[in-house]
């Protein structure tokens, strides 16, 4: 016969999810189209294709600077790359590691992204809390001729 506290204790572990013991239930992600990006927003998923990497940026580190006592402040590497799904495309700010993923040609997922305002365009972007996996080759043409990133915003405001 079972005692109350043994009772109590296997009611407990049956109500507590079962997710790698940590009790964190994941949702699932949800994939955006290109078309789908407005300005100011985040935390978008999607899958695209690479067309074309341009480095913008390639900055070697000082051995003998005294201001780099971070680590991990060895090179800076900015590319800017041109991305897109069967709804457009838009340019994609790659940084450091991210610049070796984002080769012309490869079909990646892009976790937790978000739109920077550029000079009035918009541009996608990867921090650390967003990841990009490189996948196998997506199925779909991309459609070339509708650049979200060619589309200049202006912020105006209301008086009321």
């Amino acid at each position: 016969m079972a005692t109350i506290n043994e009772t109590a204790a296997v009611e407990i572990e049956n109500q507590q999810p079962e997710q790698g013991g940590r009790g964190i239930v994941k949702r699932k992600p949800v994939f955006v189209k290109v078309g789908d990006l407005k300005p100011g927003t985040n935390g978008h998923t999607l899958a695209v294709k690479v067309l074309s990497s341009t480095t913008v940026l390639d900055k070697k580190a000082r051995i003998s600077s005294s201001f780099s006592s971070r680590p991990g402040a060895a090179n800076t590497r900015i590319a800017e790359c041109l991305i897109g799904d069967e709804t457009g495309t838009i340019l994609f700010t790659a940084r450091n590691d991210q610049v070796d993923l984002m080769k012309a040609g490869n079909s990646v997922i892009i976790r937790n992204a978000k739109i920077d305002m550029f000079k009035g365009s918009m541009r996608l972007a990867v921090d650390k809390w967003g990841r990009i996996e490189v996948t196998e080759p997506a199925s779909f043409t991309v459609k070339e001729d509708n650049n979200l990133s060619l589309v200049e915003y202006e912020l105006v405001n209301v008086a009321e």
